[in-house]
Order: C-alpha cells, then sequence, then structure tokens
C-alpha cells in the first residue's frame, strides 16, 4: 500500500445516527461532501451492536457518490472500540474510507488504530488502505495534538470536537450554543494550535460541530472564523447546515478566476527571470503563490 494520503473534500462532514437507516439513506443522497455514520454518542448503548450491521449495510447497498464514507467508532476507552473497528471493516471492506477515533489522547491512540486496520486488511486482501480521522476533545489530546498529528501516515484529518473539550477543561458548555460572555474568540487558541499541527503534518484540519442548528447566523460566523484560519471544513449536526458550510469553504469562481491570472502572470514572469509581477495593481511573488495554491488546489478538487 502507498503512503501517499488520498485527497478528499472536507468542506461539510455531516453526522448521521447510525442506528438509522432513514437518516443514512437522506445522508447518502444529501449535498455533503463527507459522512460519518456514527457509533458513538448518536447510538444508544443498548443500539450499538445491531447499528454496525445496520452501518455495514448502508455502506455496501446506498449510492454514495463522490463521498467519504466514514464510521465514527466508540472511544477507545469503551468496551466497543475494537469490536466497532473489526466488524465494520470486515462488513464493510473496500465501501469504507476512513474510521474516526473519539477522545484521542496522544499518537499511541492513533498507533492502535492504525496497526488493527493494518491486521484487518492484510486479512482481507484489501488493497486500498483505509483513512483515519481523530477528534481533539480533550486537554490532553490538545496537549499532544503535534504528537497526535504525525503519528500514522494513515492520519488524514483531525477534527476540533469543542463539545467534549469543553467539559474537559471547565468552559461553560452554554458557549457553545451562541451565548458567549468571553471577550472574543473562545476557540481561538485551540483551533489555531490544532490547525498548525494539522498543516506541519500534511492532514486537513476540520472545525467541530456548532450546536443551536436554529441559529444559521452564528453558525456562519464560526465556519467564516475557522476557514480563515486554515480549516478545510466544518461539521454539519442537522441538514440545513450544509449549504452554509459549503459556501463558506467553497472558494468563489471569481476568485479562482482571479488566482489562476496570477499564478500564469507569475509563471511568465520567471521563465523570463524576474522574481515578481504586478498585475491589476498587485504585486505578484513566490509567496504570494503559495497563497494562490491553496485556492487552486481545492478548486481542482471540486472540480471549479
Amino acid at each position: 500500500m502507498t503512503d501517499t494520503r488520498p485527497q478528499r473534500l472536507r468542506r461539510v462532514q455531516l453526522a448521521v445516527p447510525g442506528s438509522s437507516e432513514k437518516m443514512m439513506a437522506k445522508a447518502a443522497a444529501s449535498a455533503a461532501d463527507h459522512v460519518f455514520l456514527d457509533l458513538e454518542d448518536a447510538v444508544a448503548p443498548l443500539a450499538k451492536k445491531a447499528a454496525r450491521g445496520k452501518i455495514v449495510t448502508a455502506l455496501k447497498t446506498l449510492d454514495w457518490g463522490r463521498k467519504t464514507r466514514c464510521v465514527r467508532i466508540n472511544d477507545l476507552g469503551t468496551k466497543y472500540a475494537y469490536e466497532d473497528i473489526i466488524e465494520i471493516v470486515t462488513g464493510a471492506g473496500a465501501d469504507l474510507d476512513t474510521i474516526m477515533v473519539p477522545k484521542v489522547l496522544s499518537g499511541a491512540d492513533v498507533h492502535f488504530v492504525a496497526t488493527l486496520l493494518n491486521q484487518i486488511e492484510l486479512n482481507l486482501g484489501l488493497t486500498r488502505r483505509i483513512g483515519i480521522e481523530v477528534l481533539i476533545e480533550e486537554v490532553q489530546a490538545l496537549q499532544h495534538v503535534e504528537e497526535i498529528c504525525a503519528a500514522s501516515p494513515r492520519l488524514e484529518c483531525v477534527i476540533f470536537g469543542m463539545g467534549d473539550y469543553s467539559a474537559s477543561q471547565g468552559i461553560d458548555i452554554r458557549s457553545i450554543g451562541g451565548d458567549n460572555a468571553y471577550p472574543g474568540d473562545i476557540w481561538h487558541y485551540a483551533r489555531f494550535r490544532m490547525i498548525m499541527a494539522a498543516k506541519a503534518a500534511g492532514i486537513d484540519p476540520v472545525d467541530g460541530p456548532y450546536a443551536n442548528f436554529k441559529n444559521p447566523e452564528a453558525f456562519l460566523e464560526e465556519a467564516r472564523r475557522a476557514n480563515i484560519l486554515g480549516c478545510v471544513g466544518k461539521w454539519a449536526i442537522h441538514p440545513s447546515q450544509i449549504a452554509p458550510a459549503l459556501d463558506v469553504f467553497t472558494p468563489k469562481p471569481e476568485a479562482v478566476e482571479k488566482a489562476r491570472k496570477l499564478a500564469a502572470a507569475y509563471a511568465e514572469a520567471e521563465a523570463a527571470g524576474l522574481g515578481a509581477v504586478t498585475i491589476d495593481g498587485i504585486m505578484v511573488d513566490a509567496a504570494s503563490v503559495r497563497i494562490l495554491g491553496n485556492i487552486l488546489r481545492k478548486a481542482a478538487l471540486i472540480g471549479l
């Protein structure tokens, strides 16, 4: 298997209870780039084992289009996690793209999941590697975020889970729903640190959920902040959050056109031995081209 990470769209990651066939079918037909079928918080303890079979059936029988197909397992401190991985991967096989691991605490947690996946894939004869996505939602995880992000070539994505993180740090939970008395962005440091670690490791940073889905303006503001800092997408806990997330994390056509124009002009200038060029009053140099490259790579992945 190759160590090259696949490039996937994660402008919006839609959360779906793995116990609901109806909701999984709706998710498959949605506009979300990425859908994760949940075995953790959205599924009651008595329903978890049965939900595994429902998830496998959904992965194998529904038309997911170009979506990234993901399953969030229970956290590694529970009795469910290892059987979640074994049953889901064995049952779904090549119809699964990634496993999402909640409440990781260190790189060792990623190593465990990577090793188990390697053994299952060898046993099944799978030739396409299943990726790992992890949630940063404990203070210990944020303290070890650089180690976590660099833990395995399988790791593709790291997500900030501000809900459980609030409980871990003792933050007033009302801050997640918009009742925020803190003078500034309460999540700035945690987001910034996680995004830096992800970018250094070459993986995707994604912003986590906004709980009050009846407040679209606040959701948009949180998505914009995450986008400005370098996140590639945001969670949607309700279908109504899909469209605004796609809007925020999709480069506008005029921005893509401008980026292509400036990058082409710089390439011509560089070929002529120049280190910079001015186009429409904008100076373009090597640093500018790196910034433009972020827009152009995302545009290519989307198909713009």
